[in-house]
């Protein structure tokens, strides 16, 4: 089929797509575009292929090579069976597993990776049914499969969908494996011959369909982390959930009667699954309040003082409590939510040794979160006496981090991520909304016996192991070439080289992952993993606060993370929140300079 658009790389990639598209609904979206020669269009959807990074594919659904679709599918996964079965030579014995969410078009995704995969040779276990994204990675592990697939585009907008990848260790795949299968799909973009024919997903004895026997061993081992169960049976805390029209409900109330809480009370208009997620703007409840509205109004309604909120698939949540004082919400940000929680590991976890469960020393003992996370984990740490580390952002860092800590005999007992992802133990090497949902639980309940809210243990955490205060937030920018003068300037700000303070903040180490530098460091050589390809500044100040300045891989931002970790000495604790904005505003004045990088606020 002849195509004239006026353009002769669009002529070429239509004639290639309705080559390899038997879609009828895409195909017909690009033959309406050629015919009306929307060119203007069809450059969107035909001059840059969609990405295969370590976080797999996500952008919008529909026609071309840019978008996620049948064929887009179809190469990916063309590609990673290719590397598998190059990289791990029992792999097709191994399998793989593959989940989905209830987005549009997500089963269809799946069942069209299984079928490749199967007519491929390699065992396939499909969930039959939508699933949290955690039950991958935990199958995974579970029965010792070469890799595992999830389509899901979490809590993006509606119209978007993913394929998230984890390889044999159970986290998500990292560089060079990412590098690797993208070479295999750029040599194996035309489909194979029978690539587009799902039917041997309803014959192959290599297809197993492991729902029901991993919700059974995945509550199991998430029933490993009740110690209070007698307290659970009597509590007098009431919950109020909310999957956000996603996968969780059901996953989550298993959780619940797996520690012996009582039932929540569902929000019942975001209940079941729904692709348009329609009562919400966006479907992330890390936006607070606007996202929680009917989960408050639901929790009121019910005389409920929790709030747990899953997003879409399940991997991440939030929590608000009803504040009796003053009558309103106190939603928790992600650090609070992980102060929290990292206490309760150590405090579940000193509970155990003292009733002679085999433990590791606290040497042994682990806690890890992300560079741009609070660092109250490590307030803890150097108090209780158990390791902390950090990595980059992002789970595929602290997932594979803890996989080679294991290997090495250690013990992990919580990581965390400011954007409310937490890995509670290391049943899952990734971000588990479902077993964080029963843990919060419990710890409410517990609290409740002791006569403290999940608000005032934060601050008795505080006053333990000092007072941990963020601000983040970032600005929008469109143009690559004023985010990298921008850094380039803040880098030779002084003479040459980064400066020594920032305003009146006066600057005491610098590390910078762009360019491998960390003062910190003897050899002023960074220890985390470095990469040109973004901007990542991290500034420590004397007065013991912590500025993070970097690009976003997937948006047009340049985000600003910032804490001050205080000493437990000091406890002007609104002295120090204003410190901190006036810190903020001197970063921002002095090095983002808003007005003269023409930088949109995201307010």
């Amino acid at each position: 089929m002849a195509f004239d658009v006026g353009n002769d790389f669009l002529n070429k990639q239509l004639c290639q797509w309705l080559e390899w598209d038997k879609n009828e609904k895409t195909r017909k979206e690009i033959l309406d575009l050629a015919e009306c020669k929307n060119t203007d269009e069809l450059h969107k959807l035909f001059d840059k292929r969609i990405a295969f990074g370590t976080a797999g594919l996500r952008a919008a659904m529909g026609a071309g090579f840019s978008r996620m679709n049948d064929l887009t599918i179809i190469q990916t996964t063309q590609g990673l069976v290719k590397h598998l079965l190059e990289a791990i030579p029992d792999g097709s014995s191994r399998g793989v597993v593959v989940g989905f969410d209830s987005r549009y078009n997500s089963p269809r995704y799946a069942e069209l990776a299984a079928s490749i995969l199967l007519r491929e040779g390699v065992k396939v276990y499909l969930f039959s049914a939508i699933v949290p994204t955690p039950y991958v990675p935990y199958t995974v592990r579970k029965y010792k499969c070469a890799a595992g697939i999830m389509v899901t585009a979490s809590h993006n907008p509606k119209d978007d969908n993913g394929y998230k990848v984890y390889w044999q260790n159970g986290a998500q795949i990292t560089s060079p494996t990412d590098k690797n299968i993208a070479t295999h799909i750029e040599a194996n973009l035309e489909p194979w011959q029978n690539s587009w024919d799902t039917s041997i997903i309803s014959t192959s004895p290599l297809l197993q369909h492991p729902l029901d026997e991993i919700n059974n061993l995945y509550m199991l081992d998430v029933q490993k982390y009740c110690i209070y169960r007698d307290i659970n049976k009597s509590s007098q805390v009431r919950f109020t959930y909310t999957p956000m029209h996603g996968v969780g409900l059901q996953y989550a109330q298993r959780a619940f009667k797996s520690f012996d809480l009582s039932p929540f009370v569902a929000v019942k208009e975001q209940s079941s699954p729904d692709p348009d997620f329609p009562t919400v703007k966006f479907p992330n409840p890390e936006e607070g309040k606007s996202a929680l509205n009917l989960a408050m109004k639901t929790a009121e309604e019910n005389n409920c003082s929790i709030i747990l909120a899953n997003d879409p698939d399940a991997d991440r949540i939030a929590m608000a409590e009803w504040n009796k004082v003053d009558h309103s919400w106190k939603v928790f940000t992600g650090n609070e939510t992980g102060a929290l929680l990292g206490w309760w590991a150590f405090h579940c976890y000193q509970h155990q040794r003292q009733n002679n469960q085999q433990c590791d020393s606290g040497e042994s003992v682990y806690m890890l979160a992300s560079t741009v996370s609070s660092k109250i984990l490590r307030a803890i740490g150097k108090k209780e006496g158990f390791k902390f580390e950090e990595t980059l952002t992002g789970f595929k860092w602290m997932g594979n981090r803890s996989h080679q800590l294991q290997e090495k005999g250690h013990t992990v007992l919580f990581a965390f991520e400011e954007a409310i992802g937490f890995m509670y133990g290391s049943n899952v090497l990734d971000k588990d909304g479902i077993s964080a949902c029963a843990i919060l639980a419990e710890m409410a309940g517990y609290l409740a016996t002791q006569g403290m809210t999940m608000k005032e243990k934060l601050y008795d955490i505080y006053k333990k192991y000092g007072f941990h205060y963020s601000i983040n937030s970032y600005y929008i920018c469109h143009h690559q070439p004023t985010i990298q003068n921008m850094f380039d300037t803040i880098r030779t700000m002084e003479n040459g080289s980064y400066p020594s303070a920032c305003g009146e903040f006066k600057i005491t180490g610098t590390r910078d992952l762009t360019t491998g530098f960390d003062s910190n460091q003897p050899d002023n050589k960074a220890i985390l993993p470095t990469s040109k390809s973004s901007q990542m500044i991290t500034f420590t100040f004397e007065n013991g606060a912590v500025a993070t300045l970097r690009t976003s891989g997937t948006e047009p931002k340049i985000k600003y993370y910032t804490e001050i970790c205080a000493d437990p000495s000091l406890s002007d604790y609104e002295a120090l929140k204003e410190e901190l904005r006036h810190l903020v505003q001197n970063l921002i004045d002095n090095f983002l300079q808003p007005n003269k990088n023409n930088l949109q606020s995201n307010v």
